[in-house]
């Protein structure tokens, strides 16, 4: 296999609309092929039935598959994010019409679910000092959005 792997992410008639959604929330991404359905169905003849998209360099396809699947936390995308405005940023755009959840977690409006996270954090949560890590992960139980200020003065002990 030379190729990447690639995620299909299943939708149900909003896959155009999620892939141009990321799109525009996602730096250095790009849209790809988009193949429709014809004739042969099984959904109507023209309307879209895969979009490729690549973000960040992680490459996806949107597949319009019906009702009969929907998305759950049992997979999620994780964004390690370089400081607070990277957090803010993601956590704003992609939790638009979705739903917080704890510890950094959200669905977005098609019900994707992302980790949105400072990326020391994982630094300070595994730190060998067990007193430091659990003093951060405490203090991360207890926040949606993640807060990297918040995180650091409690891994600091302040």
């Amino acid at each position: 296999m030379t190729d990447p792997l690639t995620t299909c992410l299943w939708f149900d008639g909003r896959a155009e609309e999620a892939a141009n959604h990321y799109l525009a929330i996602f730096p250095n991404s790009k849209l790809g092929r988009i193949g429709r359905y014809t004739e042969a169905g099984p959904g109507p003849a023209g309307s879209v039935m895969v979009v490729e998209f690549e973000l960040n360099g992680q490459r996806f396809v949107g597949l319009n598959g019906g009702p009969q699947f929907t998305f759950s936390e049992a997979i999620s995308f994780q964004i390690p994010c370089a400081d607070q405005a990277e957090v803010d940023h993601y956590w704003d755009r992609l939790g638009e019409g979705g739903e917080e959840g704890p510890c950094g977690w959200l669905k977005d409006k098609f019900g994707v679910s992302w980790q949105v996270f400072p990326a020391e954090l994982i630094d300070m949560v595994s730190d060998p000092d067990p007193v430091k890590a659990a003093r951060t992960t405490k203090a991360m139980f207890a926040m949606s959005r993640l807060d990297l200020a918040a995180l650091r003065r409690a891994y600091a002990g302040e």
